[in-house]
């Protein structure tokens, strides 16, 4: 999704609902569709503002519950549809994460990921605005599958994979906001390998167009399915608001896993000097 109304062109609670509204039209189609688990963005109902350093857009975090997770609970429940929601988190005062909020199908709040690797670079000053994830890499048990979530620059650890792995994932989304560059190559690079070094699907979100005043470039969209071979089964485009749908036979994780032990032929005592130092 891209963004409808920016910093400058009004307040930020009218860019926050501007961006929600626009949201709601392709949440309803995932619906009508008959979807069973949507993935938005990273911190969807805002820019990615991270390229700078105002303190104003502190402004823009909630808490979870909150009014967003409210009101996405209600179209949850409306279509029996998980749903996955990345939003700025306001935990307390000067408390603020990068969460997503995890809805299950009868709109039931079932707890929340924060980020747990945050950038500092390049313009990616997240630092700034977010506080490491301290709550670890829960697996959600939802009516259609275990889900996981990892955010956007986490994809570039595989620690925190592995880890939603042993803990029972079989659908991990990783929203994201990224620009093209050098990301763009590891962006269908990393996932993949993370899907087949796991045997698990990933969901990979990633949002569309330019926004100003950051012009921190294009984000590539780009969003897509990858299987647990770690083979892409679907792709939207590069510049569309759009959304994309795809079937998973959630079978195929056993059937990779009979062939690959991954979590069997583990040697984690082999590890913990690397892990020490």
């Amino acid at each position: 999704m891209s963004l409808p109304l920016t910093e400058g062109e009004g307040t930020i609670a009218e860019i926050k609902e501007a961006m929600v509204q626009k949201h709601l039209p392709l949440i309803d189609e995932a619906g009508q569709k008959e979807v069973q688990i949507l993935c938005l963005q990273e911190i969807f109902n805002t820019p990615y503002f991270c390229p700078g350093q105002d303190r104003e857009w502190y402004k823009s975090a909630e808490t979870i519950p909150g009014p967003t997770i409210d009101q996405m609970a209600e179209y949850a429940k409306k279509y029996s549809m998980v749903m996955i929601v990345p939003i700025f988190e306001k935990e307390q005062a000067g408390v603020l994460y990068n969460t997503a909020a995890v809805i299950d199908a009868d709109g039931t709040y079932l707890g929340k990921y924060r980020k747990n690797h945050i950038p500092h670079t390049s313009g990616f000053w997240e630092k700034f605005f977010f506080k490491p994830g301290n709550l670890g890499y829960p697996v959600f048990q939802t009516r259609y599958a275990k889900v996981g979530v990892y955010i956007c620059y986490d994809r570039h650890f595989p620690d925190g994979a592995r880890c939603l792995g042993l803990n029972g994932a079989e659908i991990v989304y990783n929203p994201s906001a990224t620009v093209a560059g050098l990301s763009q190559y590891l962006w269908k690079l990393e996932q993949p390998a993370h899907a087949a070094a796991n045997g698990y699907f990933m969901g990979c979100i990633n949002r569309v167009g330019e926004e100003k005043p950051w012009n921190l470039g294009r984000f590539y969209g780009s969003s897509y399915f990858v299987d647990p071979r770690g083979q892409i089964f679907a792709t939207a485009s590069e510049d569309q608001d759009e959304l994309l749908i795809a079937d998973f036979d959630l079978d195929l994780i056993e059937e990779v896993r009979s062939v690959w032990q991954f979590f069997r032929d583990r040697r984690p005592e082999t590890y913990n000097k690397l892990v020490e130092l």
